[in-house]
């Protein structure tokens, strides 16, 4: 298993992938690919792209050996610290460089999809350095559920529009942006939040996340002399984790562990788990492994954790899970509640919702973990914006 793909056709994943949109979009996304291709030729554009990382972003974020953590499963367990960038999560790696691409291709205005918030956040804060209004779409759920984020958006300047659609989440929301986009498309760019939708998205943002992976493969190789035996990282639409893996792609030795929302249960309906429970399909312009019905209509999701909250996956994510490349699990509400506490107690560091669904999974290996591993766990970002939410569910005070 070398981790290659069928790079004869880009945007493809195996059958995964592709570019399924209105005749509309076509002449925006094609505009946007050789816009993001040419860019990637161009060696000014990525010296500017890691000038920003190094010196707005705080790049490299750290790689952390987790002492007491590891004393608790019994491994070497390390936690890439993305919750230590500037916004407080992964997603300003991959708005920073779809930032430069719309000043490059001369748009005057941003849009963005957010459902925990921190895609929008870090979208509002790349619009306010580039001078560019933003408008940010996001479900009237996630908006009730991550109110400091909305708070934040709004005073970096940008427009929050509330979307009501079937439950208010990241789905409807990015439904929402997609229709604005198609009648706004000639002076306006769409800045998605993930490794998921048409192409070049997927490719895009997955380039624009490597440098996570890229960083903690010298990090480690650096504080322990080898590779890591496990990479371990949330996923929704996959962005974090895709940003891991990739640099570790030709190494088969190392194991890529991507962990769904498991919601309620599997069993119960009440989950986001796309690659466990999901079939193929259509979703936001691309072919991978959804939740749908018998009829191919997407059914509704749910997580705990708003930016897990979506019925899709990225292709990329599909076709390594189709061959055998990554493996994936999935971590209930409660028992990412429960790591949320752990991590917080054991070594001072609130995750993210969404970053204590990959601490849950390595606390539920302790059993099978060799004593000698090493783990890496990507924490995609701080749990600030989740402290009122997981305070309410809890009842317990401060």
């Amino acid at each position: 298993m070398t981790g290659q793909h069928d790079t004869e056709t880009p945007g493809r994943f195996g059958r995964f992938g592709g570019r399924y949109v209105a005749a509309t979009l076509l002449n925006a996304l094609e505009e946007l690919e050789a816009a993001f291709y040419e860019a990637k030729e161009d060696p000014a554009f990525g010296e500017e792209f890691h000038a920003i990382l190094r010196d707005y972003a705080g790049r490299p974020s750290p790689l952390y050996f987790a002492e007491r953590l590891s004393e608790e499963v019994g491994t070497r367990v390390y936690l890439k610290r993305e919750d230590l960038s500037h916004t407080g999560a992964h997603k300003i790696n991959n708005t920073i460089g779809q930032g430069l691409l719309a000043r490059r291709m001369g748009k005057r205005r941003i849009i963005a999809e957010t459902g925990a918030g921190q895609h929008g956040v870090a979208t509002a804060t790349v619009a306010a350095r580039l001078g560019l209004p933003c408008r940010v779409f996001m479900g009237t759920e996630d908006v009730r559920r991550q109110r400091l984020n909305v708070y934040r958006m709004k005073l970096l300047g940008a427009e929050v529009v509330p979307v009501e659609g079937l439950q208010g989440t990241l789905k409807d929301a990015c439904d929402e942006a997609m229709r604005y986009w198609m009648g706004n498309y000639e002076d306006t760019l769409y800045i998605f939040g993930s490794v998921a939708g048409p192409h070049p998205y997927p490719t895009m943002v997955r380039d624009f996340q490597r440098v996570i992976g890229d960083e903690a493969r010298e990090q480690i190789l650096a504080a322990e002399g080898r590779l890591p035996d496990r990479l371990v990282a949330c996923v929704g639409g996959g962005s974090n984790a895709i940003g891991l893996f990739y640099s570790f792609m030709q190494d088969p030795e190392v194991a890529f562990i991507g962990v769904e929302a498991a919601g309620h249960g599997i069993d119960t309906g009440l989950h986001s788990a796309s690659i466990c429970a999901g079939s193929y399909g259509v979703l936001d312009g691309t072919a991978s492994l959804i939740l749908q019905d018998e009829d191919g209509q997407v059914l509704p999701v749910h997580s705990v954790a708003a930016g897990l909250d979506y019925p899709g996956v990225g292709p990329e994510h599909a076709w390594m899970h189709e061959t055998g490349r990554a493996s994936y699990a999935s971590v209930t509400d409660e028992q990412a509640l429960q790591a949320f506490r752990t991590l917080a107690r054991l070594e001072g560091i609130i995750p993210a919702l969404e970053s204590a669904h990959a601490v849950a999974q390595v606390i539920k290996m302790a059993g099978e973990l060799r004593e000698d591993e090493i783990v890496i766990i990507n924490i995609s970002g701080r749990g600030d914006k989740d402290c009122e939410e997981v305070e309410r569910l809890s009842g317990e005070g401060a």
